[in-house]
Protein backbone atom coordinates (compact mmCIF):
# COMPACT_ATOMS: atom_id res chain seq x y z
CA UNK A 1 0.00 0.00 0.00
CA UNK A 2 0.84 3.58 -0.85
CA UNK A 3 0.49 7.40 -0.02
CA UNK A 4 1.62 10.80 -2.21
CA UNK A 5 3.00 12.95 0.32
CA UNK A 6 5.02 16.36 -0.64
CA UNK A 7 5.22 19.79 1.53
CA UNK A 8 2.63 22.41 0.89
CA UNK A 9 4.57 25.48 -0.66
CA UNK A 10 3.38 28.14 1.49
CA UNK A 11 4.37 26.96 4.86
CA UNK A 12 6.00 23.80 4.29
CA UNK A 13 3.54 21.70 5.88
CA UNK A 14 3.78 17.71 5.32
CA UNK A 15 0.55 17.31 3.45
CA UNK A 16 -1.01 13.81 2.16
CA UNK A 17 -3.32 13.81 -1.45
CA UNK A 18 -6.98 13.03 -0.64
CA UNK A 19 -9.21 10.91 -3.12
CA UNK A 20 -10.49 14.10 -4.79
CA UNK A 21 -6.26 14.94 -5.78
CA UNK A 22 -6.12 18.06 -3.17
CA UNK A 23 -3.88 17.81 -0.48
CA UNK A 24 -4.71 16.96 3.04
CA UNK A 25 -2.14 17.88 6.59
CA UNK A 26 -3.57 14.26 8.15
CA UNK A 27 -2.14 10.98 7.13
CA UNK A 28 -5.48 9.47 7.77
CA UNK A 29 -7.16 12.19 5.36
CA UNK A 30 -4.81 11.08 2.45
CA UNK A 31 -5.63 8.43 0.00
CA UNK A 32 -4.49 4.78 0.22
CA UNK A 33 -3.33 3.04 -2.75
CA UNK A 34 -3.35 -0.61 -3.83
CA UNK A 35 -2.68 -0.26 -7.66
CA UNK A 36 0.38 0.47 -8.88
CA UNK A 37 -0.61 1.79 -12.17
CA UNK A 38 -3.00 3.56 -10.07
CA UNK A 39 0.00 5.39 -7.92
CA UNK A 40 2.33 6.40 -11.17
CA UNK A 41 -0.75 7.83 -12.37
CA UNK A 42 -1.62 10.00 -9.14
CA UNK A 43 1.46 11.21 -8.49
CA UNK A 44 2.04 12.36 -12.21
CA UNK A 45 -1.69 14.24 -11.19
CA UNK A 46 0.42 15.54 -8.53
CA UNK A 47 2.74 17.23 -10.58
CA UNK A 48 0.09 19.75 -11.62
CA UNK A 49 0.32 21.27 -7.39
CA UNK A 50 4.07 21.40 -8.44
CA UNK A 51 3.38 23.60 -11.52
CA UNK A 52 0.65 25.55 -9.82
CA UNK A 53 2.69 26.17 -6.52
CA UNK A 54 0.87 24.41 -3.96
CA UNK A 55 3.27 21.57 -2.83
CA UNK A 56 7.32 21.19 -3.45
CA UNK A 57 8.49 17.23 -4.05
CA UNK A 58 5.58 14.91 -3.94
CA UNK A 59 6.53 11.30 -3.48
CA UNK A 60 5.33 7.87 -2.92
CA UNK A 61 5.63 5.96 0.44
CA UNK A 62 4.90 2.69 1.67
CA UNK A 63 2.67 2.57 4.37
CA UNK A 64 0.73 -0.18 6.16
CA UNK A 65 -2.69 -0.35 8.41
CA UNK A 66 -1.87 -1.09 12.01
CA UNK A 67 -5.41 -1.35 14.15
CA UNK A 68 -7.31 0.83 11.69
CA UNK A 69 -4.49 3.49 11.52
CA UNK A 70 -2.44 4.18 9.03
CA UNK A 71 1.62 3.75 9.36
CA UNK A 72 4.52 5.11 7.52
CA UNK A 73 7.28 2.02 6.97
CA UNK A 74 10.18 3.92 6.76
CA UNK A 75 11.23 5.87 10.29
CA UNK A 76 11.95 9.31 8.00
CA UNK A 77 8.12 9.18 6.44
CA UNK A 78 6.54 8.51 9.96
CA UNK A 79 8.55 11.92 11.42
CA UNK A 80 7.51 13.81 8.89
CA UNK A 81 3.66 12.38 9.35
CA UNK A 82 3.25 12.56 13.22
CA UNK A 83 5.91 15.06 14.14
CA UNK A 84 9.20 15.82 15.45
CA UNK A 85 11.13 12.78 17.38
CA UNK A 86 11.51 14.53 20.41
CA UNK A 87 9.18 14.93 23.36
CA UNK A 88 8.86 18.02 24.38
CA UNK A 89 7.16 16.50 27.41
CA UNK A 90 10.65 15.25 28.64
CA UNK A 91 12.42 18.29 28.80
CA UNK A 92 14.31 19.97 31.83
CA UNK A 93 14.32 16.22 33.46
CA UNK A 94 10.57 15.85 33.82
CA UNK A 95 9.40 12.06 32.65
Amino acid sequence: MQMIIASRLVDGRVVFMDAGSGWKDSIDDGIVLEDDAEAERLLAEAEQSVADCVIVDPYLIEVTIENGARRPVEVREAIRAFGPSVRTDQLNGSA
